[in-house]
C-alpha cells in the first residue's frame, strides 16, 4: 500500500471499510457494557488478530500481513476502532506500537521466533513497562534495576501505568533497567523481556481509571526476577535510544486514536444537532451550535491530515529527525483537539451529554489520557522547540 500523507490510497480506503464493518459488528454494542463492568473483551482481541490487525507491520514469516502492510494501515485501523471505542482502540495500539514493534526492531531472531507469532496472531498480548511512581516524562531516573548473575539478570523494581500487562493473554512485558553507569556518571538503561509467570513478577490490581475502562493496565512490581540472560532485548545500554523510537512510533498511533475519537465526536454532534428541537426548530439552526461542530469538522480534517503525513513519513523511510517532529505536531495537535471535541459534543448535547447512557460521556472521559500517554503534550512542546533548533529544557 501506497499513500501521499494527504490523501489514503484505494486499498487503504477499502481497507478502512473492512475495519469499520468489524467495529460496527463486534464493537460498538457492546463498548458502552464493557466501558460500566471495567470488563476487558478477550475474544474481541482475538477477532481483531484474526481479522489481521496485530500483524499490519509484521513480516509474513512471523503471520504478519508483509508487503500488504504498513504503519499507515496500522492508524488506519485504530482510527476505525478508537471511533467506536477508545479502549480497544488503545488495545491494539499497545499491542502493536509497544508489544511487537520493540520486538520486531531489536529482537534477534530467536526471540522474534518464539514470541512473535502469537502476538501478530492476536493470541497472546505484550506490554512495555517503562513508566515509574518516580520516572514519566523524566525516564532517565529509572530505578528498577537488572543486575547480571550467572547466566541470569536478577530484576528489582517496580513500573506503573502499563498497558496490555495484567490480561489472562498477557505473554510478557519488556521492561527498561538500570544494568550499569555509563563514563559520564548517568544510569545505563537498558531493556529486558519478562514473561509472564516469571516468579517474582507480579501484575498488581487493576487501575481504577477515569476512561479507558474496558483498557488492561496495571502497576508491576519485580522482587528477585530471575529471566535469562538472552532475554536482553537489543543491545546492553541502547534501552533509552530504543525507547525513546518506540514512542515516536506510538505518538502517531495515539495521533490516530485521537482523530478517530473526533470523528465520532462530529458523528454524534451532527446527528443530535439535527434531531434535538428547540424553540421550534433543530438546534442545528442556531449558530452557538453550528459553528461549534463547523469547529469540530476543521480540527477533524486538520488532525486526519497531519497523522497521516507522519505516517506517510515512517512509510517511506523518511531521515529520522523530519519524522520525530511530524511525530509530535501530529500528537500535540490530535490529542488537545481530541479533547477539546469531547467538551465540545459534551455542550452540544447539553444535559443528555452530562448522562452515561449517551456515549459522548465515555468520550469526554476517554479523551483526557491523549494528553498524556506516549509523551505529555509539554513533552511534545519541548520536542518540537528543540526540533526548531531552540535550547528548551
Amino acid at each position: 500500500m501506497t499513500s501521499t500523507g494527504f490523501e489514503l490510497s484505494r486499498e487503504h480506503e477499502e481497507f478502512r471499510a473492512s475495519v469499520r464493518e468489524f467495529a460496527a459488528a463486534e464493537i460498538a454494542p457492546h463498548a458502552a457494557q464493557w466501558d460500566r463492568d471495567h470488563h476487558f473483551p478477550v475474544d474481541v482481541v482475538h477477532k481483531m488478530g484474526a481479522l489481521g490487525l496485530f500483524g499490519l507491520t509484521a513480516p509474513e514469516e512471523y503471520g504478519g500481513a508483509g508487503e500488504d502492510g504498513d504503519f499507515t494501515s496500522l492508524c488506519v485501523a485504530i482510527e476505525e476502532i478508537g471511533r467506536v471505542d477508545q479502549s480497544m482502540g488503545i488495545t491494539l495500539q499497545a499491542g502493536v506500537g509497544l508489544g511487537i514493534n520493540p520486538l520486531l526492531t531489536y529482537g534477534t531472531e530467536e526471540q522474534k521466533k518464539q514470541w512473535l507469532p502469537d502476538l501478530v496472531a492476536g493470541e497472546r498480548l505484550a506490554g512495555f513497562g517503562l513508566t515509574e511512581p518516580g520516572a514519566g516524562s523524566d525516564a532517565g531516573a529509572t530505578r528498577t534495576k537488572a543486575v547480571l548473575d550467572g547466566g541470569e539478570w536478577v530484576v528489582d523494581g517496580s513500573k506503573q501505568f502499563i498497558t496490555n500487562s495484567g490480561s489472562e493473554i498477557t505473554s510478557l512485558v519488556t521492561v527498561t533497567a538500570r544494568t550499569g553507569t555509563r563514563e559520564d556518571g548517568r544510569p545505563e538503561i537498558s531493556t529486558i523481556m519478562v514473561p509472564a509467570g516469571t516468579p517474582g513478577f507480579t501484575a498488581e490490581k487493576a487501575y481504577d481509571k477515569l476512561g479507558w475502562h474496558a483498557s488492561d493496565t496495571h502497576p508491576l512490581s519485580f522482587e528477585s526476577c530471575r529471566v535469562p540472560a538472552e532475554n536482553l532485548l537489543g543491545q546492553q545500554g541502547r534501552g533509552y535510544a530504543q525507547f525513546l523510537a518506540t514512542l515516536d512510533d506510538g505518538r502517531v498511533a495515539i495521533s490516530a486514536l485521537s482523530v478517530g475519537c473526533i470523528q465520532a465526536c462530529l458523528d454524534m454532534s451532527v446527528a443530535y444537532a439535527g434531531e434535538r428541537q428547540t424553540f421550534g426548530g433543530p438546534i442545528g439552526r442556531k449558530q452557538g451550535v453550528a459553528f461549534q461542530i463547523a469547529d469540530l469538522e476543521v480540527m477533524l480534517h486538520a488532525s486526519r491530515m497531519l497523522t497521516y503525513r507522519a505516517a506517510a513519513l515512517k512509510d517511506a523511510g523518511a531521515p529520522y529527525q523530519e519524522f520525530k517532529q511530524a511525530a509530535a505536531v501530529a500528537k500535540l495537535y490530535s490529542t488537545e483537539s481530541a479533547v477539546t471535541a469531547t467538551r465540545i459534543a459534551t455542550q452540544v448535547f447539553g444535559g443528555y451529554g452530562f448522562m452515561e447512557e449517551y456515549p459522548v460521556a465515555r468520550f469526554y472521559r476517554d479523551a483526557k489520557v491523549l494528553e498524556i500517554g506516549e509523551g505529555t503534550s509539554e513533552v511534545q512542546r519541548m520536542l518540537i522547540a528543540r526540533g526548531l533548533g531552540l535550547p528548551v529544557e
